[in-house]
């Protein structure tokens, strides 16, 4: 890739404003990246799609009052490769930034297969066991913070001044969450230990009640977990590339080369499937003979057999014995006639 460094002068003014033109949009760019490197975090960071904007958005910062509880400082900014991307910079002390063009960024490369992966493997996924747990367990290490919040939040008395406590409380565990995220190697590395008993704890409880409630076994369970999973793929081939045309080329492609799977009847389940129908079917015919929306008057005098309509609608059988005999002695001449002809097949 490329690299491009500045450094300010020392009396230059402190707000200065940067901006990337973009490049054309080729299929060869498809994974190229961006990354403006800020090595310190003392900086005020201000964005926007033009220089115009940026400095609009500074002057509206600096003669207003704005407090934003979840603003961060990167060192590593993403910019869009394609698009022009402008950022006001705003520091006392002096700093190097770099702009670091990546060609071929292998980050995104490997999102991209990983949502290959995972839309393929949704259906088998969404039926395996370990994956079942493993998912639970982690789920258990992530949430298990905001799970610890939300019973605190509950010893408040329940008045509206209570409220806006629980909130700001909320929103200070969420804060707190971040902070987290964004030092997540400095707490590895100097609290392993703590880091470990932790999710020692709560990996061990989240695979109790995993274990207590069992694998999922409705089906409609495992087509939301399934399409879940299928939406994660497609967003993450989506995601892998800041080129949206051709990551909708990527995902129409794959649509067209794996359709769904339309699944098959065995025989089993086709003659149970035959027999539940039916019956459904013919209940359904009972009940609307019986119902007076049928003129049965008109209706008697079309059949030839009175009797057995009379019968049927009693909740007899819809078949004679002798149509029963006729049709169980043509199905196993069929199973005859069949076997005898691979027989011969095989003889030849």
């Amino acid at each position: 890739g490329e690299q491009f460094t500045y450094t300010p002068l020392p009396r230059a003014p402190k707000f200065h404003i940067f901006c990337y033109a973009g490049k054309p949009k080729y299929l060869i760019h498809i994974w190229q990246s961006v990354v403006l490197d800020h090595p310190t975090d003392d900086y005020t960071q201000y964005d926007g799609p033009s220089p115009e904007a940026v400095e609009n958005e500074y002057i509206e910062h600096r003669y207003t009052w704005n407090f934003n509880v979840f603003s961060t400082k990167q060192k590593q900014i993403q910019l869009d490769p394609f698009n022009q991307s402008c950022i006001g910079i705003e520091s006392g002390n002096k700093y190097t930034i770099f702009l670091n063009v990546i060609r071929i960024d292998y980050w995104k490369v490997l999102l991209l297969l990983i949502g290959i992966s995972l839309f393929l493997s949704a259906n088998k996924l969404s039926r395996n066991t370990l994956f079942y747990y493993l998912c639970g367990i982690t789920l258990g290490i992530c949430t298990s913070f905001l799970i610890l919040i939300y019973f605190v939040s509950k010893l408040f008395p329940k008045k509206p001044v209570m409220y806006g406590v629980a909130a700001c409380g909320w929103t200070v565990g969420i804060y707190i969450l971040q902070l987290l995220w964004d030092n997540i190697r400095v707490i590895l590395l100097n609290y392993k230990t703590y880091v470990l008993w932790y999710a020692l704890i709560t990996g061990v409880i989240s695979f109790i009640i995993c274990y207590r409630w069992g694998p999922v076994e409705n089906e409609r369970s495992r087509n939301l977990i399934r399409w879940t999973l299928q939406g994660l793929g497609l967003g993450a081939m989506f995601w892998s590339t800041h080129f949206q045309e051709a990551a909708m080329g990527q995902i129409v492609a794959l649509k067209k080369k794996f359709p769904p799977k339309v699944k098959t009847l065995s025989n089993d389940e086709y003659y149970e499937q035959g027999v539940r129908e039916t019956s459904r079917a013919l209940d359904e015919l009972r009940q609307f003979c019986s119902s007076p929306e049928c003129k049965q008057w008109q209706l008697a005098l079309k059949l030839k057999d009175v009797k057995r309509f009379a019968s049927f609608i009693e909740g007899n059988s819809h078949l004679s014995d002798q149509e029963v005999l006729e049709y169980e002695t043509s199905i196993q001449t069929t199973d005859i006639t069949d076997d005898e002809s691979e027989f011969t097949e095989e003889e030849g």
